[in-house]
């Protein structure tokens, strides 16, 4: 065999081992690509578990226009989850709790009572403020008694309603009356805001001390009168997440709702402050 015949056949061996590393490259770099693509068209939801279930809250009367809005639209937000609600007095629902109420979260109407819950070990995460609310007086439309300061109420021939004082509307209205040095006698003592409330719009009393919120959501069945010795019994609603709550995860949600922008907006529009 020739030198130039054995040359050609070296280069045509190393041309074509050549062609095969070209091509064993080609697929590894066609399957690196193809890997990687499939991994970032992952959906970025997945390690986010979808809520579901029902949340039970446990709230104080006060909210429960606004919580029931926050609550509707945390449904819609979150297909396949229930807000149940308790709305009462704060001291009461504390007292459920404490009890062994199955409930996910509490939202109360001072630190005072939320303190029962968490004296006794039932909050998972320290309580936080998401709102202020103040007092006001409740009169009969058209404030026939012309009632316009706290020292009207205590006239003989007017029939006052208050919240009893373990109520955090009655403390509220307790602190008022202390701070102005006024005395006075109600016909009777309602065991939550809402109670209160209703002896006005059913004319059963003539005027009563509730929330600012409470007179806005009753709208023109009756006339709300600013005192100024409110501004010296602003209560702070704190919320908190149960230490058992059944469902912790869509419970922190809601919360984060209500802490929200979103949740202020509708909690504002109600006539809360903000904290």
């Amino acid at each position: 065999m020739t030198r130039s015949v054995r040359r050609t056949r070296r280069t045509t061996q190393a041309a074509a081992v050549g062609a095969a590393a070209l091509l064993a490259l080609s697929a590894c770099s066609s399957d690196d690509s193809s890997s990687s693509g499939s991994d970032s068209s992952a959906p970025a939801s997945s390690s986010s578990p979808k809520l579901s279930g029902t949340v039970t809250v446990f709230a104080a009367a006060s909210l429960k226009e606004s919580f029931t809005t926050l609550g509707e639209q945390f449904e819609k937000e979150h297909p396949g989850t229930k807000v149940t609600f308790s709305f009462g007095g704060s001291d009461s629902l504390a007292a459920s709790i404490t009890g062994g109420a199955p409930a996910d979260l509490f939202a109360a109407a001072s630190p005072k009572t939320m303190k029962i819950v968490t004296d006794a070990g039932n909050t998972s995460a320290a309580p936080e403020t998401f709102v202020r609310n103040q007092l006001e007086i409740a009169t009969l439309p058209g404030n026939p008694d012309k009632i316009s300061s706290l020292k009207d109420l205590t006239k003989s021939d007017l029939k006052v309603v208050l919240c009893a004082e373990e109520v955090p509307c009655g403390s509220a209205a307790r602190k008022a009356l202390d701070a102005s040095g006024l005395k006075l006698t109600p016909v009777s003592f309602e065991q939550d805001v809402k109670s209160a409330l209703t002896k006005v719009e059913l004319k059963e009393a003539d005027a009563a001390v509730v929330y600012k919120t409470d007179v806005k959501a009753a709208g023109d069945k009756v006339e709300g009168v600013d005192f100024p010795e409110s501004a010296d019994a602003v209560n702070d609603y704190p919320i908190a997440l149960l230490k058992d709550a059944p469902n912790a995860g869509a419970a922190k949600a809601f919360i984060e709702l209500v802490r929200s922008d979103q949740g202020q907006r509708v909690l504002t529009g109600a006539g809360f402050l903000k904290p």
